[in-house]
């Protein structure tokens, strides 16, 4: 679950020159406020997406978020300072960007990861069902403003308007952000190349963080299953089936860890297949691969459950992925022809979706 404890957004807007940093917090009482607050932080506490990093030695902003946390600094003269950190550098950017800034303080605790599809509790009330062992985390996020147009009807008027300060919506996904465990200095967070005089770079990692950068849970999964496709083709097993069997093996690391060791995973799919297992941990290598990866129950459970395949027929077929670690339900059988058929047994009843 998932309870805010402090909350505020300060404003920018580089059109005009003009910044208005909020002197006050944001008032978590009102529900409106409350729930979109926590869907947001929601959303990017268990985004998969989300690289991993540590402070390096000479990070600054490492030291003054440590006096944060034992008091040292309020909430809202640190966020403001965070504030004009961001608003002198996105000025420096090439092509500046509308947004405004949300810091935000707040309390994980590991059930969360069972409502990271949890979009649905969107009256923001896990604050009334808070209970265990949490994280104390800190996170910073920039919340990109759209142009939106509104209508003005009155007895003396009927316009269509330009409205400017629309914030994105809690379920939709923001490009440069920061989760921070104050009890750990673990850093997940989201970042995308800008250009500061013609210069490539990463605000939020490199410049203001200062931090390292490892891959997330979605570029390992992705890379795991890559090469499990590329060895199944160049050996001559069935693709479709090797790839949902590494989903599947994925799938059960995270159920009991909550981590994915990548190396594993090819040895349990290539575990009869000495010479394959062997070539999987070689391309691993090549690709540098870390030797464990953090991954959420929920998240891991939206990119491995099931695997999706599409014949050059046309047809689509979803399925479970464990489904062909268990004989007598699917089964691929390569034809003389080279052709492929796909059976489905022991089922029992079929419903249209």
């Amino acid at each position: 679950m998932l309870r805010v404890s402090k909350a505020i957004l300060h404003v920018f807007d580089f059109e005009t020159g003009t910044k208005h940093f909020s002197d006050t917090a944001l008032d978590l009482e009102d529900r409106q406020t409350r729930s979109y607050v926590q869907r947001r932080l929601r959303k990017i506490t268990s985004n998969p997406e989300s690289r991993h990093g540590e402070f390096a030695e000479k990070s600054n902003f490492a030291g003054g978020l440590q006096e944060y946390a034992h008091g040292d600094f309020g909430f809202v003269e640190f966020s403001a300072q965070i504030a004009q950190w961001f608003w002198e550098n996105l000025r420096k950017v090439d092509e500046t960007e509308q947004c405004d800034l949300l810091v935000a303080d707040y309390l994980n605790t590991d059930a969360a990861t069972s409502a990271d599809t949890a979009d649905e509790a969107s009256d923001g009330d896990d604050a009334d069902a808070f209970d265990g062992d949490a994280r104390r985390l800190f996170a910073i996020v920039l919340l990109p403003r759209k142009q939106a147009f509104i209508h003005d009807v009155s007895a003396t008027s009927n316009e269509i308007l330009r409205q400017d300060a629309i914030l994105p919506s809690p379920t939709q996904k923001v490009d440069t952000y920061a989760v921070i465990d104050l009890g750990t200095g673990s850093i997940d967070f989201h970042d995308h190349e800008r250009l500061m005089a013609g210069q490539a770079c990463h605000i939020m990692s490199e410049l203001f963080l200062q931090c390292s950068s490892e891959a997330s849970s979605q570029e390992v999964i992705s890379e795991v299953t890559g090469i499990v496709q590329e060895l199944a083709e160049e050996y001559n097993l069935e693709p479709a089936v090797e790839v949902s069997r590494a989903k599947a093996a994925v799938a059960a690391a995270v159920e009991v860890h909550e981590t994915v060791d990548p190396v594993n995973v090819g040895r349990q799919v290539f575990e009869d297949r000495p010479e394959i297992c062997e070539r999987y941990e070689a391309r691993a290598a090549e690709k540098h691969l870390p030797e464990e990866v953090p991954v959420k129950r929920g998240p891991a459970g939206r990119m491995t459950r099931s695997h999706k395949i599409r014949t050059d027929t046309g047809i689509e077929i979803t399925f479970p992925s464990e489904m062909t670690n268990h004989p007598g339900f699917l089964e691929f059988t390569r034809e003389s022809d080279g052709r492929m058929t796909i059976s489905i047994k022991n089922v029992a009843h079929i419903e249209n979706r």
